[in-house]
């Protein structure tokens, strides 16, 4: 079994965030997956993105602001 990291990116409404995870690699036909853990991180960043409540996002991740370029 191997570990390796990976950054998983969440997007809600007109913020993005950048999220790390571990990507765990076996031999078996599911592979790779997220450990719990980090699928529950990614959860409550996108819950907090939904609220808006930035600063508990930024506890779990990176987060940036959408802006478009074009109308």
């Amino acid at each position: 079994m191997k570990r390796r990291s990976h950054t998983k990116l969440v997007r809600e409404g007109k913020y993005i965030a950048e999220v790390e995870v571990e990507l765990i690699e076996t031999d078996e036909g599911w592979s790779p997956y997220l450990a719990l853990e980090d699928v529950y991180k990614l959860d409550d960043v996108r819950e907090a993105l939904r609220r808006g409540d930035i600063k508990d996002a930024t506890r779990f991740a990176r987060v940036f602001t959408l802006t478009p370029v074009a109308p």
